[in-house]
């Protein structure tokens, strides 16, 4: 039977195996004793509780374990309550109900642990993308295979199609697409060249690559997600801690409780010993808080990991607790809400003047400027193809621009302080038309004369602006944006995407000052930027979300939350789910309250028999832990189980079936 389940793949671990011994060995003689009961020369012989007894022993040995190590700590456990419920209805001579209650919670143990399982194997799912073995290049074009954990720094690896890629490191030959979905969650392959970064745990496509490891097998992006997740299911929301505290404080009520309604009755009202300490069993029994332990934790953990596949990571449950509560994000802009490279946007020529002239002349004095305006003028040139005079001098001036000799003639390419010193009126107006508008006014003039105006700009993301009308269907109700850029072009690119508030001409610590000054006017407050240069201030908010994690060192320590691509339309996903994960959480515990109150006040009212109880019991443990597993379905969060069982498989590694 247990090999029917593995092959059918519910037995998840090897945690599972022992508990599914335990519930099976407690059915089987329950159902032997039931039988043994109806036959009239058994039913009265000492053969019944002997087999009920063993159905005792199989399904409450471990439960027995467990509850004398948490005495030997000074705790009394649910495992203790429900083993001195069966205890003593077999006191009382009721074998049978005993014996059900010690199926029914080894039952319930079971299909908990199964719920933690499969929450685990979601997340731990990226291991088995990690391959034991690599293909390294020696000298001489020999290929050697070494196990993973042996590679080092500088290895150029082979890489096949279809194979996983054993370590990050940078593409140095080849041309291939990459299913990048285990890492950052993107669906659509991502095209590699020379010089591309490439990540442990991703499929290549169908071209051949030669990577050089830029990181140990132990450092890998890969290696710190697993970590960082696993470290995270340590990190206890306060929800998880509030039912923890139950768990340790509560079952001393129980059993206090319990001790009192078997001796008060008799002393004082003239029940009979027999009738209080059955009363006193099911109380025992309907009271004990297994519900309300796994209410919490059997969501938080099925919603880390349906948020992993989807290239989310919450750096511990509190975290999603925090981003359910969120009513204000504040966002930084360059690098978050824009691209973060400068791009021509406009030519404005001086008349009698073409803009391929324009920007020729511009990119010849800029080609040897490390400014990121100057590199995207000549980038612009590049992409036009055009031919640019040779350079003789140059002469940068930091806050200014660049003159510099171009075929024999002064060139100068700047801010208006340097080019338009003769206060030409078109250079000032189109300049000033162009800041007004966002872009910065790159002025050009050749022997003195006006050439034109360029107009560079950091280009918004693509979708940005949907990404926050998203943002606003998810809940959030005010959205900032935070930049050190001018106030002119803070307020037109505000304009244009539609935030509540920006704030402009900001330094590192004044963006944290201005975390703190919307923490105190609205109080939860998110921070979004790129887990570097915002590091001060994704500290300081309630919730620090970073972009761009993969390969991004910062991001990965500094951040509550990261994003593992740099895909801002990601962002709505982290507060949807994490209000997802929160009213689930509410459900659980306003679930398991509603039945634990129900069946005191039936038994009290001797209208529950302990078998009843024991079903209501566990079947509300069992419907609490599968409405928490509801979590691992949101937004299809088994897709990250899928792929590592196709990575499994050689023969889906194949790139005939990845582009199928």
């Amino acid at each position: 039977m247990v090999q029917r389940i593995r092959q059918a793949g519910l037995v998840v671990d090897e945690e599972l195996r022992p508990l599914l011994w335990a519930t099976i060995g407690s059915a089987f003689f329950l159902a032997a004793g039931l039988i043994l009961e109806q036959i009239p020369v058994t039913k009265s012989s000492w053969v019944v509780p002997f087999v009920y007894s063993l159905a005792y022993v199989c399904g409450g040995y471990l439960r027995v374990v467990d509850g004398l190590q948490a005495l030997r700590q000074g705790r009394l456990n649910i495992d203790m309550l429900m083993v001195l419920g069966a205890v003593g209805a077999a006191v009382l001579g009721r074998w049978s109900e005993g014996a059900v209650l010690i199926f029914l919670f080894a039952l319930s143990n079971t299909l908990e642990e199964f719920a933690a399982g499969r929450t685990r194997k979601a997340i731990q799912a990226l291991m088995a993308l990690r391959p034991a073995t690599a293909r390294v290049l020696r000298e001489g074009g020999r290929e050697e295979s070494v196990p993973v954990e042996a590679l080092r720094t500088g290895d150029l690896l082979l890489v096949r199609p279809g194979e996983l890629i054993p370590a990050d490191g940078e593409v140095t030959a080849g041309v291939s697409a990459v299913n990048q979905a285990a890492i950052t969650g993107e669906s659509i392959p991502v095209e590699k060249e020379p010089g591309s970064p490439v990540f442990a745990g991703t499929v290549n496509g169908s071209g051949l690559l030669t990577v050089r490891v830029t990181r140990p097998a132990s450092e890998s992006t890969l290696s710190r997600i697993i970590r960082l997740v696993e470290e995270a299911q340590e990190h206890k929301a306060g929800t998880q801690r509030m039912a923890d505290w139950i768990d340790r404080y509560y079952t001393l009520v129980v059993v206090a409780v319990a001790l009192g309604t078997w001796l008060v009755p008799p002393l004082f009202l003239g029940w009979t010993w027999s009738e209080s300490f059955y009363l006193a069993m099911q109380l025992l029994v309907v009271m004990s808080p297994c519900a309300l332990v796994i209410a919490v934790p059997a969501a938080l953990l099925s919603t880390i990991a349906a948020a992993a596949a989807q290239g989310i990571l919450f750096k511990g449950g509190v975290h999603v607790e925090d981003a359910g509560r969120i009513r204000v994000v504040a966002l930084d802009k360059t690098g978050t809400l824009t691209q973060g490279v400068p791009q021509v946007q406009s030519l404005h020529p001086a008349p009698g003047v073409s803009e391929e002239e324009l920007l020729a002349w511009a990119a010849s004095a800029e080609a040897h400027s490390g400014h990121p305006l100057a590199q995207a003028v000549v980038s612009a040139a590049r992409s036009r193809g055009l031919s640019l005079p040779p350079v003789t001098e140059v002469r940068e001036k930091p806050g200014y621009g660049v003159t510099a000799m171009v075929d024999g003639v002064e060139v100068r390419v700047g801010s208006r302080r340097l080019v338009s010193e003769n206060g030409w009126s078109f250079l000032n107006t189109v300049a000033e038309s162009l800041e007004n508008r966002g872009e910065t006014a790159v002025l050009v003039s050749r022997a003195g004369q006006p050439l034109g105006v360029i107009g560079v700009a950091d280009t918004l993301r693509p979708g940005v602006v949907q990404t926050l009308a998203a943002l606003r269907q998810s809940g959030i109700q005010r959205i900032v944006m935070l930049t050190g850029d001018n106030e002119r072009v803070a307020a037109a690119i505000a304009a244009r995407i539609g935030v509540d508030e920006f704030r402009a001409n900001l330094l590192p610590e004044e963006k944290l000052n201005a975390v703190r000054e919307l923490k105190e006017r609205y109080g939860s407050v998110a921070m979004v930027g790129d887990g570097v240069n915002d590091a001060p201030a994704l500290a300081l908010a309630d919730l620090g979300v970073a972009m761009g994690g993969a390969g991004n060192d910062a991001a990965l320590e500094s951040a509550d939350v990261v994003l593992m691509s740099d895909d801002l339309s990601r962002l709505p996903t982290v507060f949807r789910i994490a209000r997802q994960a929160r009213r689930v959480m509410t459900q659980n515990m306003v679930f398991a309250v509603a039945v634990i109150i129900a069946l005191v006040i039936l038994s009290l009212s001797h209208q529950l028999t302990l078998p009843l109880a024991v079903v209501g019991h566990e079947g509300s443990t069992i419907l609490v832990a599968l409405n928490g597993m509801r979590m691992l379905l949101w937004g299809r969060g088994t897709a990250l189980v899928q792929l590592a069982s196709q990575a499994r498989v050689p023969a889906l590694r194949r790139s005939a079936s990845l582009s199928s």
